[in-house]
């Protein structure tokens, strides 16, 4: 039996992280219900189709050649390397961090094929060697392709005399030692401060 063009809609919507079923077929409804929005949003979803890429020195999303963030000259001199767009836009508002980025799409991931080129990694040590930056910050994932990740990005670095650092890791405020995970205690230990 051939599938409707509302259910093919919600099969669509579905495949959108963070959307189940339920919800993908409320909103195909709501789409077909309101066709000028559904209009509005098929050209939307056409042009950011067409018109977005990566930046060609951090790979974070741009309708241009260069991001924003990269043509901005008041930033500090260090780079945050995240794993995605969505990252850096956290990062970026929280208002604390005023320097560059650099975005990888991804980890470290040998088994599925995806090596350092993939991340773009050469890229990121060209980029941090030019600016002659500062300091690179790890902010990746704490899982075990993000930690295989950050070595290597910290080895690349550290061998050109390249600070790295990594976001504190630990127990956050709250959490019981008891039920702590061994990787969280074993970062908690080593992010260890003074008190």
């Amino acid at each position: 039996m051939k599938e409707s063009v509302v259910d093919s809609l919600a099969t669509a919507l579905g495949k959108l992280p963070g959307i189940g079923k339920k919800t993908a077929l409320r909103l195909a409804f709501a789409l077909v219900d309101n066709r000028q929005l559904a209009s509005d949003l098929s050209t939307v979803l056409a042009e950011t189709a067409a018109g977005v890429r990566e930046c060609v020195l951090c790979r974070n999303l741009t309708d241009g050649e260069v991001c924003e963030t990269c043509l901005d000259r008041s930033r500090q001199n260090t780079i945050c390397v995240v794993h995605t767009p969505a990252d850096q836009r956290s990062m970026e508002d929280t208002g604390l961090y005023r320097g560059y980025y650099f975005v990888l799409h991804g980890s470290l991931a040998p088994l599925d094929g995806t090596g350092p080129s993939d991340l773009g990694i050469p890229l990121l040590v060209e980029r941090a060697t030019s600016i002659n930056a500062r300091e690179v910050i790890l902010a990746l994932d704490s899982t075990t392709e993000g930690e295989a990740t950050c070595a290597y990005i910290a080895n690349q670095l550290e061998s050109r005399n390249i600070k790295v650092t990594q976001l504190a890791r630990g127990l956050p405020p709250g959490a019981l030692v008891e039920f702590a995970d061994s990787l969280t205690l074993s970062q908690a230990l080593k992010g260890r401060r003074g008190y």
